[in-house]
């Protein structure tokens, strides 16, 4: 992949459609495109205003409500993608796991994972029979978005996440057990990997022929580990779920705190690979040689413009107009940001010009 030229051609005014894919492609686009991870959410008013009505397994199962989430920030900015509202967790319901969403505590499992007979009893239904609200939402939401002309991503959590989501039962800040089980039990470790391969491949080709444009893999806790460890254990499932997705979608691959062997990720797979602001986009760049996702601190629209608008500046600055970049946080928005930031940061990002910076 070169990225030798800037994107900022004499080009025609685009969709965000043709923006977001052709980034992916790292081809040439009028302005670089954004979206924002968890851009239907507790930041927006109305959003909050739903959910008091509501819990969130009743969003998650209501496809005509999932459907209004994901529109919403559509409603209020000039986002170049729109990302259907759902959850990594809920396949692991279907599998058999005992998920629950705890107000103010977050995602809980309560059979978690600690045994190999655990593991065996895992069912592998089928996404069709499992996930049906989240299908039909995507649905849903594409006959609002052809008019558009913006794209949608579909997501699913990859091998790793999900397993110490299983195996924790929520979150933890040592990946203790689930560290501890990987090395004890390395063949249950692998029958485990491998159902979850099943059901996140299955899923995330239901979304496809449901809709989406593009999916993403969320691999939010892979950082906990160290280089050999992710490469021994974690690369090889995550190229197995990356390689098997329909052909012509592009696959975003997505992780944290993995700056230390970003290029280990992008080896797993993808078109696309996220990185969060711990490394430098362009350092980071230069290790996946593809197109790139991010890379702001999601905590910068927090504080006021003054204080915003040099952390999103450097971001674009490093990428120094090449080819294959997708504005985004790199992690999800935070619940107490302001509009206001979120308007100008969009109207910053698609009016930036490389050619004065």
């Amino acid at each position: 992949m070169s990225y030798g030229k800037p994107n900022f051609l004499d080009l025609s005014v685009m969709t965000g459609y043709e923006r977001f894919m052709k980034a992916c492609r790292a081809e040439p686009v009028d302005a670089t495109p954004i979206w924002i991870m968890r851009q239907a959410g507790r930041y927006l008013s109305e959003y909050v205003q739903l959910r008091n009505r509501m819990t969130m397994e009743e969003a998650l199962n209501t496809p005509e409500v999932a459907a209004e989430i994901t529109l919403m920030p559509l409603e209020r900015f000039d986002l170049d993608a729109a990302i259907i509202f759902s959850d990594i967790l809920p396949p692991l319901a279907g599998m058999g796991l005992d998920l629950s969403f705890v107000p103010d505590i977050g995602p809980t499992i309560g059979s978690p994972i600690r045994s190999t007979k655990a593991v065996d009893l895992l069912g592998v239904p089928p996404a069709n029979e499992v996930m049906g609200a989240t299908l039909e939402a995507i649905h849903l939401v594409q006959q609002q978005l052809k008019s558009r002309h913006i794209p949608l991503i579909g997501f699913a959590g990859a091998p790793f996440t999900l397993a110490s989501y299983a195996i924790e039962g929520g979150a933890t800040r040592t990946f203790a057990l689930t560290k501890e089980f990987m090395y004890l039990e390395p063949a249950a470790w692998d029958r485990l990997m491998i159902k979850l391969c099943g059901v996140t491949i299955d899923y995330l080709n239901a979304q496809v022929h449901a809709g989406v444009d593009c999916v993403q893999l969320f691999d939010s806790w892979v950082g906990a580990l160290s280089r050999y460890d992710y490469e021994r254990y974690v690369q090889p499932y995550s190229r197995r779920v990356i390689t098997a997705i329909e052909p012509n979608i592009p696959v975003i691959h997505f992780s944290t705190n993995t700056g230390a062997y970003l290029d280990s990720i992008a080896q797993a797979g993808g078109h696309v690979i996220a990185m969060d602001w711990r490394i430098p986009i362009d350092q980071g760049r230069r290790l996946v040689n593809k197109p790139v996702m991010g890379n702001l601190d999601p905590c910068t629209l927090l504080g006021p413009w003054r204080e915003l608008l040099p952390h999103a500046t450097e971001v674009m600055q490093k990428i120094g107009g090449n080819p294959g970049h997708i504005f985004n946080l790199g992690h999800g928005i935070l619940p107490t940001t302001p509009i206001e930031n979120v308007e100008r940061l969009i109207e910053f990002i698609h009016n930036y010009d490389h050619a004065k910076s």
